[in-house]
């Protein structure tokens, strides 16, 4: 994706990790992008690029197929559903569905329905997988 904040450029930001390979994906880092009006907090790394497996040596490929993941400015990692939940924090054009994605005893929902979406990204997004490479196992 062209004019994506990259993090060697901008090192002091959060970086999100995506499938850059689904047009889903694809279209919800570009919404992220638009609500990082100034692009101050995030900057972004399709999870099929070779700095991802050396910066991030934990994330197993596996790992990085199933969801999302932010990793903030003191290397913590947050995936999926939680990364959602932390961007609502970090951006305020988010801030109206902090308080909902928050509630007490609502996580494990809120985790549950991002895997259902994750799982059924390629489908969501009309892609075709042809060759296996974006097959995702639960």
């Amino acid at each position: 994706m062209p004019d994506l904040p990259d993090p060697d450029v901008h090192p002091h930001t959060d970086v999100v990790l995506y499938d850059g390979e689904c047009s889903f994906c694809c279209s919800q880092v570009a919404n992220l992008r638009r609500l990082d009006r100034w692009g101050a907090k995030l900057s972004y790394l399709s999870l099929h690029d070779p700095r991802v497996s050396e910066r991030y040596p934990d994330l197993s490929s596996e790992d990085l197929m199933r969801q999302m993941y932010v990793i903030d400015t003191r290397d913590r990692r947050h995936g999926g559903a939680d990364a959602v939940r932390y961007l609502t924090r970090r951006l305020p054009m988010l801030w109206p569905a902090a308080p909902i994605l928050h509630l007490p005893c609502t996580a494990r929902l809120w985790r549950w329905l991002y895997d259902q979406f994750a799982l059924r990204r390629y489908r969501i997004s009309g892609k075709i997988c042809d060759n296996g490479r974006c097959k995702i196992d639960r």
